[in-house]
């Protein structure tokens, strides 16, 4: 007799959605099949979807050292409550940033005390740190983050093309990804001058600093450097159909790269931020309709690999200011991702529920080396999602679990309600209640030699 049997749902399965039970034993899938043996607990999953949980690569908890924008505490449960099980904590705004053993185990603990779902830590690459990437790998960071133009943060200075290029060389030879935020420092530090020289401060004039053509730079220039260094490249945010447009064109010619968007690009455009302001503020930022649209489309081709939140929350008083230019860029949405592709993508656009798996949790897993993650299927971990993908609802601050309750996704309508949220076999949310199942753990990526063993 097995620790649990969900049963009777419609399962999206590797090779497709069908209606199966799944037994569960410590916290790993045992069995997929119809009409299994009971087990010591049930779950009723009639008339629900199984996915896999959703896997978040990019956000910003902002633990240790500024608590008081997020903290794992109440993101991890904002995260479990949009269905999410695993999440890849980014170096920055935490404090001290993630730069080498010392601040990633003090990351590390801090989450270890109070995140309730799993997570990875992403480990920061910038001028200065180089000789500290081993380290890093060693403690198992997931990967290295690094910014092609102001991050914002004094101490996480943005890399140059000597940093970012020996950085892509040390990263091949240790076996890790890079990440890079990709937006031209020239262009869009050139564009801001002029701007600001003019007076300008309107929603308009900053969307005007940082235009596409600054996102397709960065991300010809980036892959180009990853495929001299035969590293591995991931971009981060894609906010452009031209982005990944440049990103599919590297890697005809040999680049690995994969193509990470972000629910906001999928769902917004620059009409609703000029209606929306600050909430909706995020760089690089939204485009137009047109471009969002072109966005769909390669995604919907199969084209971009992952989608994740690039959740970061600030203070309130942050968000404020006469002047679009100052205030903090950012937008909250971790609660969000899989009800914009349930929504603007299933129920909107056709977008096949194999492929929401495979944006938010399959991809993921593979592309970042955790074999246990991101399938249901056995011998992996039991992280599951139950979905009505009928059942509707209108987002209200009284629904989210992060700490600052504003968003812009407030106020709209999505179909596809989030019932009963799994990691590893424990139920840690559901109907709209935080389910206190103990704390997550840190994954580790699995060396690449290891990759086909499932149950190692």
């Amino acid at each position: 007799m097995v620790d649990l049997v969900i049963r009777g749902g419609n399962v999206v399965l590797p090779d497709g959605a069908a209606p199966v039970d799944l037994g569960i034993e410590d916290g790993r899938i045992a069995a997929v099949g119809a009409g299994l043996p009971g087990g010591r607990e049930e779950i009723d999953a009639r008339g629900f979807t199984v996915l896999p949980g959703a896997i978040d690569v990019h956000l910003h908890f902002n633990e240790p050292g500024r608590t008081e924008w997020e903290g794992a505490w109440t993101g991890s449960r904002g995260l479990a409550a949009g269905g999410g099980t695993l999440y890849f904590d980014m170096p920055l705004n935490s404090t001290p940033c993630t730069l080498d053993a010392a601040s990633f185990e003090a990351k590390r603990a801090a989450l270890a005390a109070s995140s309730i779902t799993d997570f990875g830590l992403w480990g920061g690459l910038v001028p200065g740190n180089l000789d500290r990437m081993e380290e890093l790998a060693s403690c198992g960071a997931i990967g290295f983050k690094a910014f092609l133009c102001d991050s914002g943060l004094p101490e996480f200075p943005r890399a140059d093309d000597y940093t970012l290029y020996e950085g892509l060389r040390t990263a091949a030879r240790l076996g890790l990804p890079v990440a890079v935020h990709a937006e031209s420092q020239e262009i869009t530090a050139g564009l801001t001058a002029r701007l600001r020289a003019e007076g300008a401060t309107s929603i308009r004039a900053w969307l005007d600093s940082r235009p596409a053509i600054a996102e397709v730079e960065a991300i010809q220039r980036a892959c180009l450097l990853a495929r001299e260094a035969g590293a591995r490249l991931h971009i981060v945010h894609i906010s452009s159909g031209r982005g990944v447009a440049a990103a599919l064109e590297a890697r005809a010619r040999g680049a690995d790269v994969s193509i990470e968007t972000c629910a906001h690009y999928l769902f917004f455009t620059e009409e609703d931020l000029e209606r929306l302001g600050a909430v909706a503020k995020c760089a690089p930022p939204l485009r137009s309709a047109a471009e969002r649209e072109n966005l769909w489309r390669h995604l919907l081709n199969g084209q971009v690999d992952i989608v994740a939140s690039d959740h970061s929350p600030s203070p309130p008083e942050l968000k404020q200011d006469a002047d679009f230019f100052r205030i903090w860029g950012g937008i909250a949405g971790v609660q969000s991702t899989l009800a914009v592709l349930l929504e603007a993508g299933c129920h909107q656009r056709g977008l096949p529920l194999e492929s929401v798996a495979r944006l938010t949790a399959t991809t993921p897993a593979e592309r970042f080396a955790l074999p246990r993650k991101g399938r249901i299927a056995e011998g992996c971990d039991a992280d599951l999602v139950l979905v009505d993908l009928a059942g509707e609802g209108t987002l209200t601050m009284q629904d989210l679990h992060q700490r600052h309750r504003t968003s812009p996704y407030l106020g709209f309508t999505f179909r596809g309600r989030i019932h009963q949220t799994l990691r590893r076999g424990r139920l840690v949310y559901r109907d709209g209640v935080i389910m206190e199942a103990g704390p997550g753990q840190l994954v580790h990526p699995t060396p690449r030699k290891d990759l086909s063993r499932c149950n190692s």
